[in-house]
């Protein structure tokens, strides 16, 4: 063979090795990438064939289902299905919607590859085609509970503000509400669409229970009083001087109503919630310790949810929106052990606070998928309960379930009590309009207080009060629907 033709052979190689390699990228190494590029049309016409799994609550109730259109073969390439939702707004914020044009958010997002059947994988997608077989989809069961979600909606009605509530024992989300919302079904219409993305001052697309936090007021002394007995620098009895106008960083802080306290343990600071003993605390602490805590509890990245990351915020100290570690030079650390400072929390993030103080110590990982289920009726996925951290040892975790028992038997939280329940809260204010008495109020809690089952995060933002008047209120409401059904 003359080296001509050699040299013709070894180039026509090259070039079948260029094509298999070339044709391989997108049809097996990059074919996730492919189908979920929203400029592919051919993805965007197979998913109208598609028949979407079910989100399912807890209690079987239909959240979200597709309805068969057009066609009238149970082949026929005519037949479409449309996304719609029984429930309509009740739980937007947590399973979002799915439309062609539009695309998904929230839970419909998070699960979108099992949902529209492209878990099964490429060779058995093929062998579907080549079979004439429908595209289905899994279905997801969800640990939402449909009527303490509805006792949440109900709550937030006519407020900005989320509800979170998790079982502490599993990170199962049993509620997550968010006000205002919307309808999933009304986003059909394109121009309805328009508006509610145009609504900057109430935002409704915006989960408010998982981005955009707000400074979380003394409910993060939680936080500070977990640091300041786990690491045995103070016990629940140790004594703080709470007088007003105490130095921090340099410059006087205030108690609520200019009011000033001699010698308090650290259980009456809490009940009282006296915001020098606790920046006196924090300071004594340190910027490192606090970090540390800060960073066993969640914060200073994005939960850790079943949920987008890209529809989550982070939950720390802030400044002009870059994520500042609690150790900066930036940071008046004083201020932030009381909530203040730059500090930007999501309730999602408080919810995890109490849940971790509830479960001992053991913060698990906040899930809203219980199990994927086929087609075929086969659990193809269980979602078991994880240990995300080890925040804190029991004894600390019995020490602060105390205090923050007395917050709710004589404290600032009595709204939250149960009959026959003995509630462990803390309430939250932060001052929104300099000079007035508009705010945005707090409530985080967990009950039954010795072996929790729920805990829970209220915020009510620009409410003119504080969180023992209008937080607490919604979250002993929530907290009776799920423990009493």
């Amino acid at each position: 063979m003359n080296k001509p033709i050699m040299r013709l052979y070894g180039l026509v190689l090259v070039l079948f090795a260029l094509l298999f390699a070339f044709t391989s990228r997108w049809s097996v190494f990059e074919a996730s990438s492919l189908r979920a590029n929203p400029l592919n049309a051919r993805t965007l016409l197979k998913q109208e064939r598609v028949d979407r799994g079910s989100i399912v609550a807890s209690d079987g109730e239909v959240l979200a289902r597709s309805v068969r259109s057009g066609g009238s073969g149970e082949s026929s390439s005519e037949v479409t299905y449309q996304r719609t939702y029984p429930t309509h707004g009740e739980f937007a914020a947590a399973i979002g919607y799915s439309y062609i044009d539009l695309g998904q958010s929230a839970l419909e997002r998070y699960r979108n590859s099992v949902l529209s059947g492209q878990s099964v994988g490429e060779v058995q997608s093929i062998i579907n085609q080549l079979q004439g077989t429908q595209p289905r989809g899994d279905e997801v069961l969800t640990t939402l509970d449909p009527g303490a979600q509805q006792v949440a909606n109900a709550a937030l009605a006519g407020h900005q503000g989320a509800v979170v509530a998790l079982d502490p024992r599993t990170g199962a989300v049993k509620v997550m509400a968010s006000s205002p919302s919307y309808d999933p079904n009304a986003l059909r219409s394109p121009s309805a669409y328009a508006a509610l993305a145009g609504n900057r001052s109430g935002m409704p697309l915006v989960n408010r229970a998982t981005q955009y936090g707000y400074a979380p007021g003394s409910t993060f002394k939680i936080v500070t009083a977990t640091a300041a007995i786990d690491t045995g620098a103070y016990t629940q009895e140790s004594t703080v001087n709470g007088r007003n106008d105490v130095p921090i960083s340099g410059v006087p802080l205030e108690n609520d109503n200019d009011e000033s306290f001699g010698a308090l343990t650290l259980t009456q600071a809490l009940t009282k919630s006296v915001n020098t003993v606790w920046a006196q605390v924090a300071e004594k602490l340190g910027k490192g310790t606090m970090a540390r805590y800060m960073n066993r509890f969640g914060f200073d990245k994005k939960p850790q949810l079943d949920y987008p990351a890209e529809e989550m915020s982070a939950s720390g100290e802030f400044e002009r929106s870059r994520l500042l570690s609690p150790t900066s030079s930036q940071v008046d650390v004083g201020r932030m052990g009381i909530g203040q400072d730059k500090l930007q929390v999501v309730p999602l993030q408080m919810a995890e606070v109490a849940a971790a103080v509830g479960n001992h110590g053991r913060l698990m990982t906040p899930h809203m998928t219980e199990r994927i289920v086929d087609p075929e009726g086969r659990t193809v996925q269980r979602i078991n309960p994880h240990l995300q951290a080890v925040v804190m040892k029991p004894s600390t975790a019995v020490a602060v379930r105390s205090m923050m028992e007395a917050v709710v038997s004589e404290g600032t939280g009595t709204e939250a009590q149960i009959p026959g329940v003995r509630v462990a809260g803390k309430t939250g204010t932060a001052e929104t309009q300099i000079g007035t008495a508009i705010n945005n109020v707090w409530f985080i809690a967990f009950a039954p207080a010795a072996d929790p089952s729920v805990a829970i995060a209220v915020t009510l933002h620009d409410v003119p009060g504080q969180g023992a008047v209008f937080a607490a209120p919604v979250a002993r409401a929530v907290m009776e629907r799920l423990l009493h059904g």
